[in-house]
């Protein structure tokens, strides 16, 4: 039978540390991002492009993570984003 803690690292080719580093990291973002998100739609004053800002930020690092490039770009006009990642 195969070791759960290390099966799935192994098959994205990172040990059990790597991952854990990576998918930690990646979590604590996703709750950031979340909790932005909830906090900004009490208040919208607050966090106006947090969560937003976030979630691009995850985006580019799964994306890196693979070894790929993102270009993020407004959905509206295809203008790259104004801010840096």
């Amino acid at each position: 039978m195969a070791n759960p803690f290390t099966s799935h690292p192994a098959a994205v080719g990172e040990t059990y540390l790597q991952h854990f580093a990576f998918a930690f990291r990646f979590g604590a973002r996703m709750l950031a991002g979340g909790a932005a998100a909830t906090i900004h739609s009490i208040f919208p004053f607050l966090f106006v492009t947090t969560a937003s800002r976030i979630n691009d930020q995850l985006v580019e690092l799964r994306a890196s993570s693979h070894g790929r490039k993102v270009r993020l770009v407004d959905v509206e006009t295809l203008q790259p984003l104004d801010y840096h990642i």
